[in-house]
Formats: C-alpha cells, sequence, structure tokens
C-alpha cells in the first residue's frame, strides 16, 4: 500500500515494518480493525491499516458505509504511546530505549 500525505510517500513495499497488530475481530466483522507499525528509512512512523464498517478505517459507501484502509502518519510520540497501549514491550525497547525511565 502507498499513500502520498502532505508531500510524503509512505509505502509499506519500502518501509521496515515493526510489528503486526489486530483486535482479534473475525473477518468480514464490522469491528475488525488490523494494523501494522512501519518505519521508513528516513525515520517516519505509519501505520497501514484495513477495518470493516465500524473501524476508524471505515469509508462511505454511498449512503453507507463500508470496509476500508489507509495509511496514518504518526509522530514519535503517537508511534510510542501506540506501541504502549498494544503491550509491545519489546519494540519499545527496541526503538525508544531513550524515552524509558525505570520506575
Amino acid at each position: 500500500m502507498m499513500r502520498i500525505i502532505e508531500g510524503k510517500r509512505y509505502n509499506t513495499e519500502t518501509a521496515e515494518k515493526i510489528v503486526d497488530w489486530s483486535n482479534s475481530y473475525p473477518p468480514g466483522d464490522f469491528k475488525r480493525c488490523a494494523e501494522s507499525l512501519y518505519r521508513t528509512k528516513k525515520g517516519n512512523w505509519f501505520l497501514a491499516g484495513e477495518g470493516g464498517p465500524m473501524s476508524k478505517y471505515a469509508e462511505p459507501v454511498g449512503d453507507m458505509t463500508g470496509g476500508g484502509s489507509g495509511i496514518i502518519p504518526l509522530t514519535d510520540q503517537d508511534a510510542l504511546q501506540w506501541l504502549e497501549d498494544k503491550e509491545f514491550v519489546d519494540e519499545i525497547e527496541a526503538y525508544f530505549s531513550e524515552s524509558i525511565d525505570d520506575a
């Protein structure tokens, strides 16, 4: 998948895939959502995802809503927060170790 957003190209074929996540709803479920976190060669983060008509990837289809897909650019802080929310501890340690303090 490739999109150009605000003059920047985000391409899943050339970026490094960091991790995959899914909410575990089965294919065809309206709430299904699956995302992959990527990092470009220049160090920019983005999500590539897909989901059903009740997910954040929903798209208008006539006067209804259908499933869709898309790319969402992320800041470093957004990427870290996404990893924390999804509990990807190893990836946080690998890419954001300077942001972690011991409790």
